[in-house]
C-alpha cells in the first residue's frame, strides 16, 4: 500500500471518532510490515483519561490481532496544518516501529511527513529497563 491510499483510510477513520468534547476528530491508518493496514480513531468519554487516540486504537487492534512489525502510519485531523502523534502514542508506538514513518494530513490535503525516532528521539525502551536488579 502506497502513502496516499493509507492516508485515505486514515481520512475515512476519521469519520469515525468520537470527539464530543473536544470536536476534534481525529483518525489513523498503521500499515504492517505484511501488508495489512488497521485503522482507528479517538474516542473521547467524559472522564477524560478514559480516552484514546486514534493512533493508538489503530496499533492496538493490529496488535491484537497479532501484529508486532509495521511499516507506516497515516494520520489524519480537521485542522489547518498536518498533526504529529501526542507525546504518549509516540511512545507506544516507539515500543513496536522506533523508525516507523509518518504520514499527516490535515482538512485541505496538505501532508507532513517524519520518521518516529526524529521526533522522538532517544526513546525510553525495553532495554532502558535490563539495568534493574
Amino acid at each position: 500500500m502506497n502513502k496516499n491510499e493509507l492516508l485515505k483510510v486514515a481520512v475515512k477513520a476519521r469519520n469515525n471518532a468520537y470527539a464530543p468534547y473536544s470536536h476534534f476528530k481525529v483518525g489513523a491508518a498503521i500499515l504492517a510490515k505484511n501488508g495489512k493496514v488497521y485503522s482507528g480513531c479517538n474516542i473521547e468519554n467524559s472522564s477524560y483519561g478514559a480516552s484514546i487516540c486514534a493512533e493508538r486504537v489503530a496499533l492496538f487492534k493490529a496488535v491484537s490481532e497479532g501484529e508486532k512489525e509495521f511499516l507506516a502510519i497515516a494520520i489524519a485531523t480537521d485542522t489547518k496544518k498536518p498533526v504529529m502523534p501526542c507525546g504518549i502514542c509516540r511512545q507506544v508506538l516507539s515500543e513496536f516501529a522506533p523508525n516507523l514513518k509518518i504520514y499527516a494530513i490535515n482538512i485541505d490535503g496538505k501532508v507532513k511527513e517524519a520518521l518516529l525516532d526524529q521526533i522522538l528521539p532517544d526513546a525510553f525502551t525495553k532495554e532502558d529497563l535490563e539495568d534493574i536488579k
